[in-house]
């Protein structure tokens, strides 16, 4: 194949020596190249549709679906939830009175100073004290006093295990504004929680003597 673009004449030359090519050969063989148009515009494709078409096309693609949620909150839990949404309605809600609230600590207070030292009912009644004159002084927030109200009526209904459980919370989420009374509500819930206990005892032991009794 390379024989044909050799020009005629010498064919005596050295090994090393390079090919000689016919130009005139080579041009009639390539032929002539189309020169390209670099100024041709090129148009855009034309959208089939009308424009509101088109408009409400585009539109629903870039609106998200309606069935997708967001994530939940990093290091938001059920309870933190609940706590945060409870504190949200005491706040829209009536405050509960201060003499209703002491009504129900002084009633547990007087049936513990049958058994209990005077010293420690002086005490707890002094810390009560203290919480009263908080509250009318408007140093306490809305949670503490509806949180107290729960406290004091589950006291006035023996019900030890709630009381505690408003005490343990009050003191964890208001400290700054409970620590200087709770310890006598503290203390008034244990108080009242042993006094029920030898109260249930004592009544245990006296239906025990009259069935056991023989002259009944």
């Amino acid at each position: 194949m390379s024989d044909q673009f050799i020009k005629p004449g010498n064919h005596e030359r050295g090994w090393n020596d390079p090919p000689q090519f016919s130009y005139s050969f080579q041009k009639d063989s390539c032929g002539v190249k189309q020169k390209c148009n670099l100024n041709k515009r090129v148009h855009s494709p034309q959208l089939a549709g009308s424009a509101s078409e088109v408009a409400s096309a585009t539109a629903d693609k870039l609106t998200p679906p309606r069935d997708i949620k967001p994530p939940p909150i990093q290091g938001t839990t059920s309870t933190s939830v609940n706590s945060i949404l409870s504190d949200q309605t005491v706040t829209t809600e009536g405050e509960p009175c201060i003499e209703d609230v002491q009504a129900s600590l002084y009633e547990v207070l007087s049936a513990c100073r049958h058994t209990v030292k005077k010293q420690i009912c002086d005490d707890v009644e002094r810390r009560l004290k203290l919480f009263e004159d908080m509250w009318k002084n408007g140093k306490l927030s809305s949670s503490v006093k509806h949180r107290m109200y729960g406290l004091s009526q589950d006291l006035k209904r023996k019900n030890w295990d709630a009381a505690d459980e408003i005490h343990r919370g009050l003191m964890v989420d208001h400290v700054s504004e409970v620590s200087q009374w709770m310890v006598g509500v503290k203390r008034l819930i244990a108080e009242a929680r042993s006094l029920n206990t030898v109260q249930s005892v004592q009544s245990d032991q006296n239906q025990l003597n009259n069935t056991t009794d023989p002259g009944l």
